[in-house]
Order: structure tokens, then C-alpha cells, then sequence
């Protein structure tokens, strides 16, 4: 089974004597399980694995048993739990914490590796409560080298079927595929990572917002045009959360203009991307055929698919990413890190 470079990353921190709490958050379907799994096969000391995406409802207790189950596995030798979908338990983190602090101070050598489909609930319950105590590791959609080596694809497929590896075998049959992306993945995302868990006032706004974005992937786009599109009496402040929530769940986001100034860059239109160009062929009603004997469509897509690589590549790393457009002169993309510029 294809390995992603990220594996050997997670494996080395989890052998590693000094001990955190290592997680890995990312979008749905880019293999934070199938890493986890290979990891527990990997190493040569006892693993206990357990899923809060099972249909019984789980609590905070379900964390208490699983935890105990892997301290019973390994009696108190070096041992490794992993609790997958972990931002779908009310209160996660405070139980996490207290157990967390609990093996510490009895010298338990366990290891902790939590995975989470939903970033920005992740990121809220490390930041509540278990801040010094854990590792983000941002399992990011798959690069063209990661479709290439593990399924043998060609550049222009991997831009127009993006970096979803379990349709990957589908491709063959173009309307199967599209069905697997639309009713497997991006229902799944926005039903189940959007709109069960966090508050969303207006999910059909949200809904149209998010296909709004695939069909402008790679154009500029003003709030106050985007809601003349969805022809819907909302307010900019809401659109720019809902797009906030959409870049959480790794589905579309909007990159602002570079300016120099912080207030005029959050005030700015955004450049609406996908994150996986597979969301963009699917709006698109296009074959992989006509997007490619169309160039100025398949220019699009070329933008998205880079714009998508930098978007991703950034995560966990202290560079932000704009775009530049000054009347007839733009600059597709601004990566700045520090007082360090580099347009593309």
C-alpha cells in the first residue's frame, strides 16, 4: 500500500521519547486513517484504535473507556491510542486534558494521535484547553507527485480529477466519478462536517456559496457580487464566515488582495479557489476531454490546481498567500513570509 511523505513524519514523532499529543487534521478522504492504520502496523509496541464515526452516539465516557482500554493493552509499557474523528464529541478536549495530565504525572509512556475532519473544530478545542501539550500535523489533499507514484497519473489528469485518492480508480468512468465526488465526498462534508456541527443560519445560502465558488474557482469576486449571483438578502459579514467555514472543511476558499495594509487586505474581493480541483470539474459539466481542447478553460483549471497546491502546501507554515490585481497589470498569486515576497 502507497505510503504519503507525511507517514514517516508522523511515525517518527510517535517514537520519539518526548511525548505530545500529535494531531492530524484535514479535510475528509485524504487518508488521516489509512496513515493512522499503517502507522499501527508499523511500529512493534501495542496500539488501540477507536472511531467516534461509528453511528452509536459517543460522549465524553467513550473517550474515558478507550483510553483505559489502550492503558490496560499496554500496561504501562509504551503503548499508542488513536481517536479518530475526535471533533465530533462535546467537550473532547477537557476529557483529553485530564487524561493526558493524568498519564503524565504517573510517568505512563503513552502515546496520543488524534484525528479530526473538521480543522477549524480541531483547532478551537486545542486552543481551549490542551495548549503546550500538542502537534498539529495538517494532512492536506494529495500533490501530483502522491497521485503520480500511486496511481501512475499524468499532470494534466491529476488537474482536472484533483487529489482525491479514493476515486482515483473511478476515472475510467467520468459520471461515476462525478457522482462519487458529489453524493460521497462533498455531501459528506458540508452535511456532515458543516452543517451537523457548527451553527449555520442559512445553509442553502451556504450550499450555493460553496458552488459558487467551485464554478469562479480562479476569478476575483466581490461580496457584494457574490450575493447578486445568489440573489439572497444576506450581509458580506456572513458570506466571508461561511467562505471561512467552506476553507475549514478543505472545499473552497477566498485568498485576498496583497496591498501592503492589513485593514485594505481583509476589506479586499476575494479570489475564489477551489482546494481540489475535483470540486471544479464537477461544477464545471465538463468532460476531462472538452476542459482540455478548451484553453481558456483549461486555463482556469491550470490557476486552480496551482492555486490549490499553494493554499494546501502553506499549512502549518508561517506563509500567508494573496493574489495582486492593479487595474490591467495582476499577479496570479503573492506568497509572503516575513518581509519576504515571491509573486507567481
Amino acid at each position: 500500500m502507497y505510503k504519503r511523505p507525511i507517514f514517516y513524519i508522523v511515525l517518527q514523532r510517535v517514537q520519539e521519547k518526548r511525548r505530545f499529543i500529535q494531531v492530524l487534521a484535514g479535510p475528509r478522504q485524504t487518508g488521516k486513517t489509512t496513515l493512522a492504520r499503517q502507522i499501527m502496523e508499523t511500529i512493534e509496541y501495542p496500539a488501540h484504535y477507536a472511531s467516534a464515526d461509528e453511528p452509536l452516539l459517543k460522549d465524553q465516557f467513550w473517550i474515558e473507556q478507550q483510553w483505559e482500554a489502550a492503558r490496560l493493552r499496554t500496561k504501562n509499557q509504551k503503548g499508542l491510542l488513536i481517536l479518530d474523528e475526535i471533533q465530533k464529541i462535546q467537550g473532547w478536549s477537557e476529557t483529553v486534558k485530564k487524561l493526558w495530565d493524568e498519564d503524565t504525572a504517573n510517568r505512563r509512556p503513552l502515546q496520543i494521535i488524534l484525528l479530526g475532519s473538521s480543522p477549524l473544530l480541531v483547532q478551537q478545542g486545542l486552543t481551549e484547553s490542551l495548549a503546550g501539550r500538542f502537534e498539529i500535523i495538517y494532512v492536506t489533499h494529495w500533490f501530483f507527485p502522491e497521485m503520480r507514484d500511486a496511481f501512475g497519473w499524468e499532470l494534466d489528469q491529476f488537474i482536472f480529477f484533483g487529489g482525491y485518492p479514493g476515486a482515483a480508480d473511478l476515472i475510467s468512468d467520468e459520471e461515476r466519478w462525478q457522482n462519487y465526488i458529489k453524493n460521497s465526498l462533498i455531501e459528506t462534508n458540508v452535511s456532515r462536517d458543516i452543517l451537523l456541527m457548527t451553527r449555520v443560519d442559512k445553509p442553502a445560502l451556504l450550499r450555493r456559496l460553496f458552488e459558487l465558488g467551485c464554478k469562479f474557482s480562479g476569478q476575483v469576486l466581490s461580496y457584494q457580487k457574490m450575493l447578486g449571483q445568489l440573489q439572497d438578502a444576506g450581509n458580506t459579514t456572513t458570506l466571508a464566515h461561511y467562505l471561512n467555514l467552506l476553507g475549514g472543511a478543505g472545499l473552497i476558499t477566498g485568498i485576498p488582495k496583497y496591498s501592503g495594509n492589513m485593514v485594505r487586505q481583509r476589506a479586499s474581493s476575494p479570489k475564489l479557489l477551489t482546494l481540489n480541483t475535483a470540486l471544479l470539474s464537477v461544477y464545471s459539466h465538463l468532460s476531462f476531454q472538452q476542459a482540455r481542447q478548451n484553453t481558456e478553460v483549461w486555463g482556469r483549471f491550470v490557476e486552480s490546481a496551482v492555486g490549490a497546491y499553494l493554499a494546501n502546501a502553506i499549512k502549518g507554515k508561517n506563509i500567508e498567500l494573496f493574489y495582486w490585481l492593479e487595474r490591467n497589470r495582476e499577479v496570479d498569486f503573492v506568497l509572503l513570509r516575513g518581509d519576504e515576497l515571491i509573486s507567481i
